[in-house]
């Protein structure tokens, strides 16, 4: 197939880049040009800001595609525009939004397509329901040949995936680990939750392009294996060989502090326990098996992380935050316990 990814050298679409490319599609990236150079170099690059319809429109001009695929769309303003661009130009129109825009808080523990959206506790997952709601507008009544696909947590070999880390990614919480101090876990650790390896999300996505089945549908991509928080972070300690140093703290005490804004991803998102249900997904893929397990999936992450310092990125403002309120939550357990 002829395919556009707009992207495709993120957390998520690295995996399906290289798979395309593996595959021998004829595979575009429209981007800055970034980290293009980490791709196989018979891809087509297409560099430009999408941000600048003007000059998107001239270097996409007379190409066709069979899929073109939305990895950067947040708001509804960058989905009009790709209607402007793309209407008419490709047979297939694919936009990744996010399982984070379901119901909050779900009224199931599992999670399928017919799950309701709606969050009142992130702008992120309210924007990703109205691109949604736009796209399958035009569907409707114009026809446009979309295709939603909704993630949960996907991570690569450069992301170790967490619950509660600061602006500059999960490397601190790995270096607290490593120094054998204690990471806070929002609530008591033992809420649901799935973590996809990005590898096994571009099997599931690569099976939906040029699949008539999948129009005017939405599909979510998820592994099937269920994990707790604890275990989640057990699993990372033991791939560090190093000890399991859970701090339990509420998600709404930490969503209230004003350090960082923790209500979107937490109540919005991680706190929930969560099941997702992949049988929509199976059935049009019926090939597609999520078969990279956690601990071998974030040990490979781990490995990579370690051995690439550009990934080890500081924020000793957040391991500060960390510490106090590690410490205040102490100090006040023990007034507590003297006032008893």
């Amino acid at each position: 197939m002829k395919i556009l990814l707009i992207g495709g050298t993120g957390t998520i679409s690295t995996a399906i880049s290289q798979r395309l490319a593996d595959l021998n599609h004829e595979l575009y990236l429209l981007n800055r040009g970034n980290l293009n150079e980490t791709l196989p170099s018979h891809i087509h690059f297409i560099k430009t800001d999408i941000n600048n319809e003007k000059e998107a429109e001239e270097k996409l001009r007379g190409i066709e595609f069979d899929a073109v695929c939305d990895f950067i769309g947040f708001v509804k303003p960058q989905l009009e525009r790709d209607y402007r661009l793309f209407n008419g130009r490709t047979k297939q129109f694919v936009y990744i939004s996010s399982a984070s825009a379901y119901n909050k808080p779900p009224r199931d523990y599992v999670i399928n397509e017919g799950t309701s959206l709606a969050n009142p506790y992130w702008a992120y997952s309210r924007n990703k329901i109205e691109c949604e709601e736009y796209l399958m507008k035009m569907y409707r009544e114009n026809g446009f040949p979309v295709t939603i696909v909704r993630p949960s947590h996907t991570y690569c070999e450069k992301s170790v995936p967490l619950g509660v880390h600061g602006k500059n990614g999960s490397w601190q919480v790995i270096k607290r680990m490593l120094e054998g101090k204690p990471v806070i876990i929002h609530g008591d650790g033992t809420s649901l939750w799935t973590m996809t390896d990005s590898r096994d999300f571009a099997k599931g996505f690569i099976g939906l392009l040029g699949n008539p089945h999948t129009i005017g549908e939405a599909f979510q991509i998820t592994s099937d294996e269920t994990l707790t928080w604890n275990q989640i972070y057990k699993t990372i300690a033991d791939c560090l060989k190093v000890k399991f140093k859970p701090y339990y703290v509420s998600s709404e005490f930490l969503a209230a502090v004003s350090d960082y804004d923790f209500e979107g991803s937490l109540t919005g998102d991680k706190s929930n326990s969560v099941v997702f249900d992949n049988k929509k997904l199976k059935k049009a893929v019926p090939d597609f098996a999520a078969s990279i397990r956690f601990e071998e999936g974030v040990g490979r992450t781990l490995e990579y992380v370690l051995s690439h310092k550009e990934c080890q990125v500081e924020d000793p403002e957040f391991d500060s935050w960390c510490d106090k309120v590690i410490n205040a939550m102490e100090t006040a357990k023990k007034e507590i316990n003297e006032n008893i």
